[in-house]
């Protein structure tokens, strides 16, 4: 199936296709590596930012204490590194390093979920030259950024006012604490301490202390979440690639119901809305696949990319697993919202669909559309609140 897209040949590269006839082998022992490598980078990120003393958290606080702030910053942040998994990984790091409130971070999660919406529009643009098929792809992108610009409205107003996704999210981590039994002390977190530990005392011979000791933790940190995160979707594009498109023509010929939990299941394989998504709208440009068909399967995507925070909470506290569970909630009930309501459910179809009509009478409607969405609209969010 030609995606639109140039892809990338990961053929030659060892990690991904390792020579000798154990390479299938060698991607999941991989695998479990770079997972590891993950949680000690929260660890890390969260450690380095705690050394950094109380004015440094007070002084971030005061940055992102508004949620307007807070929702412009997240959806910035996520087009910036072109991932929301990198973004939630590292909300949750801040939070468990108490440098982030739950509350304050609760719109930056928001935000991620706009921001990670820019590829699926940055794809369909490699159809820009075919009037028709473009309009599709177009329409299939942005139906995505409709739903997570009307799901961010809504719920942002109601936590606003009643904080009911923090409240929430406190109560179901209270219950899974109490059936954790009390004193048990995971292994898990017994592991990523001990690599964290690793890594400071490296920092730490090489002469690096306090200031100097921080900012080596957490940009090795910040470096290891993003490259161990890039990694294992590159490893699992590659593995179930071909799975992928099976599954998803399979998931079409059934429910909506189904759709979505295609939708989720294949993100939280690959660890990447994005790939999903991605594979959805050169479908859609094509013609093969309809936009209402199209978009339960993104809303599943939604679902499935939560898994990452999850991950990422294993690393951290309590409060880091709150602010995973908020995510979850989050996506979940806007899911669950749009699709019980059959009318609710054309909303964002209808956008997307009149907003690609103009878009092919006229390309600047897709530099504005992107531009102001994505770059002009959170970068005015941040210096005005």
């Amino acid at each position: 199936m030609n995606l639109g897209t140039h892809k990338t040949d990961f053929s030659h590269d060892p990690l991904v296709n390792p020579p000798g006839k154990g390479g299938a082998w060698w991607k999941y022992v991989a695998l479990l590596v770079l997972l590891f490598g993950f949680l000690i980078a929260i660890k890390m990120l969260s450690k380095g930012i705690s050394g950094f003393g109380s004015e440094f958290t007070e002084g971030l606080l005061a940055g992102v204490s508004n949620p307007f702030a807070g929702l412009a910053a997240g959806i910035l942040f996520t087009v910036l590194v072109q991932s929301s998994s990198v973004t939630t990984s590292t909300i949750v790091a801040l939070v468990g390093a108490g440098t982030l409130t739950v509350s304050a971070a609760v719109p930056m999660v928001m935000g991620a979920n706009i921001g990670t919406t820019i590829t699926n529009t940055l794809v369909s643009i490699g159809h820009v030259r075919r009037g028709n098929e473009f309009q599709r792809a177009f329409a299939a992108a942005t139906v995505h950024d409709f739903f997570n610009l009307i799901a961010v409205s809504i719920m942002f107003a109601i936590e606003m006012a009643t904080g009911f996704l923090e409240s929430s999210a406190h109560t179901i981590a209270n219950q899974l604490a109490l059936g954790g039994g009390g004193s048990y002390k995971s292994p898990i977190k017994a592991a990523v301490s001990s690599g964290e530990k690793l890594f400071a005392s490296i920092f730490e011979w090489c002469g690096l202390e306090d200031g100097g000791l921080a900012t080596a933790k957490v940009i090795c940190g910040i470096i290891l979440i993003f490259l161990c995160l890039t990694t294992i979707t590159r490893i699992m594009k590659k593995v179930i690639a071909h799975k992928a498109e099976r599954a998803m023509n399979s998931a079409l010929k059934k429910s909506a119901v189904f759709a979505i939990a295609i939708g989720a299941v294949l993100t939280m394989a690959v660890q990447s809305s994005s790939i999903t998504t991605s594979l959805i709208v050169p479908m859609c440009g094509s013609g093969i696949l309809s936009i209402e068909a199209a978009f339960p399967v993104m809303l599943g995507a939604n679902i499935g990319t939560t898994i990452t925070a999850f991950l990422a909470s294993l690393a951290t506290g309590k409060a880091g697993l709150v602010i995973a569970i908020v995510h979850v909630l989050f996506n979940t009930i806007g899911t669950v919202g749009i699709m019980v309501i059959p009318r609710a459910r054309q909303i964002p179809i209808a956008l997307a669909e009149g907003l690609a009509v103009r878009a092919v009478r006229n390309k600047m409607w897709v530099v504005a559309y992107v531009f102001i969405m994505f770059i002009i609209i959170p970068l005015l969010g941040i210096l005005i609140f």
